[in-house]
């Protein structure tokens, strides 16, 4: 039913309802296959082993009789496994040192992004990223991430501001939502979705300390659209900028990427790849950028942009906001 719904006619494509680890193996000596793939690792067993299906020593058991089958034969094999709550595989961590590469497919579950991410590679690097949209006819590849996470856009409300985050080694522009409200109880709420809370709360206190915003009677509440969590500080300005954007009811200019990392004492510090992330706002048609001072000293490339390079918060307050 999947594969019709998927439009997969494929006669070389073989399956095997079975969960007893020996026929598996059984099965894969006589099909000598170029590929294997067990979904999932946790509902194996052996039955040479008297623990349960999904127990440590069985995991680890039947990763490894797979991994002499496949790799006496050179067959490429994918193990699927569960994760827990916190995100990590279920079972032992010896099996994600037993392979050669772990992938982690991420996502939201009231979102249709998911993000491929290596965090081992034995042979290459971990260092890319693939997105992709889940659809009817499966998960279908984002070639242009920018794209698709600001494309709904409207208007220039006030508390919106883009920002370049790197997932990989990829740019990814990114639409920030920041919130400011009177509150109506002794003790203002601060809500983050997206981005670490605790440093929402930091870079709240570096407003109300270093650029004079009063937001000790505001509800501050955060939100990067699409689903998507960042956990880069090359944002910091860019939540900074929204909040103040929001507090003073003043719109951030349509067209400006904002990019930088804050300190505890209000300066703007250096981030990398900045070059990528300029290249990236260039490409899709943006044409103001505010970046660290010390960034531009750097730049060796001319860019259409306007580059406004700022040294502290208050600075960058003023250059986006009038």
């Amino acid at each position: 039913m999947r594969a019709d719904r998927l439009n997969i006619n494929n006669e070389k494509i073989l399956f095997l309802g079975e969960t007893d680890i020996d026929i598996v193996n059984q099965a894969i000596i006589d099909q000598n296959p170029k590929l294997v793939i067990i979904d999932s690792i946790q509902t194996m067993y052996s039955e040479e082993l008297s623990a349960a299906a999904g127990s440590v020593s069985q995991v680890r058991e039947i990763t490894s009789q797979v991994m002499r089958v496949c790799k006496s034969r050179a067959i490429t094999t994918i193990i699927i496994g569960h994760v827990t709550k916190e995100g990590n595989i279920a079972g032992p961590r010896v099996l994600e040192h037993m392979v050669d590469t772990v992938l982690y497919l991420e996502g939201e579950r009231y979102f249709s992004y998911r993000i491929l991410r290596g965090v081992k590679n034995r042979f290459g690097s971990t260092n890319e990223i693939g997105m992709f949209e889940m659809k009817e006819e499966g998960m279908c590849e984002i070639t242009s991430p920018s794209d698709i996470l600001i494309s709904e856009r409207q208007g220039n409300p006030s508390g919106s501001c883009i920002v370049s985050s790197i997932e990989g080694t990829r740019p990814i522009l990114v639409e920030l939502q920041a919130l400011t409200s009177h509150t109506v109880f002794g003790y203002p709420k601060r809500t983050a979705d997206g981005i670490d809370y605790n440093r929402l709360a930091l870079l709240i206190a570096v407003l109300e300390k270093k650029a004079g915003l009063m937001l000790d009677s505001q509800d501050v509440y955060l939100n990067v659209v699409g689903g998507l969590r960042i956990n880069e500080p090359s944002i910091d300005l860019g939540i900074i900028i929204a909040t103040a954007s929001s507090f003073k009811n003043i719109p951030i200019p349509q067209n400006m990427v904002i990019i930088g990392e804050v300190g505890l004492t209000g300066e703007v510090r250096r981030i990398n790849l900045i070059e990528k992330r300029l290249k990236e706002a260039e490409k899709l048609g943006f044409k103001i950028c505010i970046i660290p001072e010390s960034n531009k000293k750097d730049l060796k490339d001319n860019y259409k942009l306007d580059i406004i390079s700022v040294r502290n918060v208050n600075e960058a307050i003023k250059k986006a906001l009038g």
